[in-house]
């Protein structure tokens, strides 16, 4: 993945819900990354202010947003 291809999918209010959303688009075989700008995950205190983001492809968007939410009206 290059960056210029990523968009954010979605931002979580901490690693754990990250984490679970994206085994949920591993498990349908879409790719994605986690970004927090957390030193690494040494100072997670960093983050907390940006939130830890979900990575997905521009052209993965529309689906992986449909496998989360899939109850949701766009």
């Amino acid at each position: 993945m290059t960056d210029s291809n990523l968009v954010t999918l979605k931002t979580f209010l901490n690693h754990v819900d990250a984490d679970l959303a994206k085994s949920v688009l591993d498990s349908m075989g879409i790719e994605s990354l986690i970004s927090a700008d957390d030193a690494g995950g040494l100072r997670p205190g960093l983050w907390t202010g940006t939130g830890v983001r979900l990575l997905v492809r521009r052209e993965d968007a529309e689906l992986a947003g449909a496998v989360l939410e899939p109850d949701s009206k766009e």
